[in-house]
């Protein structure tokens, strides 16, 4: 009878303390706020702990990064509603994009080893993509003349994405140049913007969506 006593007493203090430890994270979820106030004087922190100025490469390239992964995720909902398989392969994508961001946030002059040991780049990402490319390419139809961002809505988001990519590429190459970011962070946005013209190409074949061919605009017969 004893034993059962205390048996019933553990489990009611058990559930008391779930109980307050379940409001106690409840309290604390209310009191968090998505402002800080940090970044007021128009500074920012690295994961390193080091305060730069917003206007910094490091944060240029986290904002480029940021803003293409926003691209790939609107570009997604148009391939979802096309139903083109390539939504696993864009989530994929933006996740690995957040990788990007931790290691562009992670510069190495300022760097402990605890700090590179949760932001390693792996390889393996810049494989992959090539893999994708290379399954896509098969599909497709030769490419022989320029082509002008189109082919539907999916399509021209990709593009879209491609540009903002580019621009991203441009900000993290002078990281790599001067050795603060992994050298497979540059390879992988490099290799992402070739993906994603593929993708865009593929995307308008799969919808049978027609794409614009460029072609040089005749002055001399508006004259």
């Amino acid at each position: 009878m004893l034993k059962r006593c205390s048996c019933l007493v553990y489990s009611v203090i058990k559930q008391k303390s779930r109980r307050i430890e379940l409001a106690s994270i409840s309290q604390t979820k209310r009191h968090l706020k998505i402002y800080t106030k940090t970044g007021d004087k128009g500074k920012s922190s690295t994961f390193t702990g080091e305060r730069r100025p917003k206007d910094d490469a490091v944060f240029h390239s986290l904002g480029a990064t940021d803003e293409l992964s926003s691209a790939v995720g609107l570009a997604a909902e148009f391939v979802r509603d096309s139903n083109v398989s390539l939504i696993d392969q864009l989530e994929q994508i933006q996740c690995i994009l957040q990788d990007v961001g931790s290691n562009i946030a992670t510069p190495y002059s300022s760097a402990r080893e605890a700090h590179l040991k949760k932001t390693v780049f792996s390889d393996a990402y810049v494989s992959q993509l090539e893999k994708w490319i290379d399954e896509m390419t098969e599909e497709l139809p030769p490419l022989t003349k320029f082509i002008l961002p189109s082919g539907g809505k999916a399509a021209s988001c990709l593009h879209l994405s491609r540009s903002i990519c580019r621009r991203a590429e441009r900000w993290v190459a002078p990281l790599a140049r001067e050795k603060e970011i992994d050298e497979e962070v540059l390879k992988f946005i490099n290799r992402l913007s070739d993906y994603l013209f593929t993708a865009a190409r593929y995307a308008a074949m799969k919808e049978n969506r027609e794409e614009r061919i460029y072609h040089r605009i005749d002055k001399s017969k508006d004259s």
